[in-house]
């Protein structure tokens, strides 16, 4: 199979890439900037230049290709109301390439946590149109199940994790460099989920190539993994003490992850497991943060 890869020099998308190319796929990868192209084409893969905002290059990468995986968001937490809008407007114009081809589409996703509970495979996300959280690209997706496209929602775990990782763990880790202090909110009995990077890659190509059309997938290793021993476990790798943030602590510290970081982010995987045959195998959150993947790292925003 030839697959458009949106993202695919990012962290998640450069696994993907691999993996993919290791099964015997061919890589189309979207690629913005020259550095994001000679990343591309080190792994092995063919570059289409273009970005989410040009529509054209994704219609284009939607129709050279037998698949699309949708890995790419525009990263800014300044103005996501815009990055939103992109993404909406981007996986419109590959949907309404692929419809009636039945060619796949998987596209990323979050997976904000029902009150009180964990995201199983089979809820419904409440968020559609482009105003909404992530543009409503996934309920946008799944929407053309029944229009000739076999369309999938990967919704990933809040931490992707493994050496080199820029994303949410590495920022909690800058933090506790800075303060001093290795701080959760309250009494830390939020949830958050975990895949290693490799785990992640493996679902992705599973996906791909088995996933029938409207599935839900969630790449979720370890399902409920406490702030408060995320944090005991960045602060022992630093050899600095844990606190609990009384609520007048909490922004002064976390800055724009404070809201986020206090509910709960989590899901199961009993499901995705059963019907892709997927057994995570890579090493745990806590073991890559003890093994010293944060201890040096700086939080940089992806893409």
């Amino acid at each position: 199979m030839r697959v458009f890869v949106t993202g695919a020099s990012g962290w998640i998308g450069s696994a993907v890439t691999e993996e993919l190319l290791a099964h015997g796929h061919q890589v189309l990868g979207l690629a913005r900037s020259t550095e994001s192209a000679a990343r591309i084409e080190a792994a092995g893969a063919a570059v289409l230049r273009g970005s989410l905002d040009d529509l054209d290059s994704l219609a284009a990468g939607a129709a050279e290709t037998d698949g699309v995986v949708h890995l790419g968001f525009k990263h800014d937490f300044s103005d996501m109301a815009t990055a939103w809008r992109t993404e909406h407007a981007a996986v419109q114009r590959m949907l309404d390439v692929l419809e009636g081809t039945g060619k796949p589409i998987l596209i990323a996703s979050g997976m904000p946590a029902p009150e009180g509970g964990l995201l199983t495979e089979q809820d419904v996300l409440p968020f559609h149109g482009p105003e909404s959280m992530r543009g409503g690209g996934e309920n946008l997706a799944l929407s053309y199940a029944g229009r000739g496209v076999r369309p999938v929602a990967m919704r990933f775990s809040p931490t992707v994790h493994g050496h080199r990782d820029h994303g949410f763990v590495a920022f909690l880790t800058d933090l506790a460099r800075k303060h001093g202090v290795a701080g959760y909110i309250g009494d830390g009995s939020t949830v958050w989920s975990a895949v290693h990077r490799d785990d992640a890659a493996v679902l992705v190509r599973l996906a791909l190539e088995q996933a029938p059309a409207g599935s839900r997938v969630h790449a979720i290793a370890e399902t409920t993994l406490s702030t408060r021993d995320i944090a005991a476990a960045i602060g022992e790798s630093l050899g600095l003490p844990t606190k609990s943030l009384a609520p007048e602590e909490v922004e002064p510290y976390f800055g724009w992850i404070a809201g986020f970081y206090g509910i709960n982010v989590a899901g199961t995987n009993e499901h995705t497991r059963e019907l892709l045959g997927w057994t995570p195998v890579g090493p745990t959150l806590f073991e890559d943060i003890a093994a010293g993947a944060y201890t040096n790292s700086t939080y940089a925003q992806s893409q």
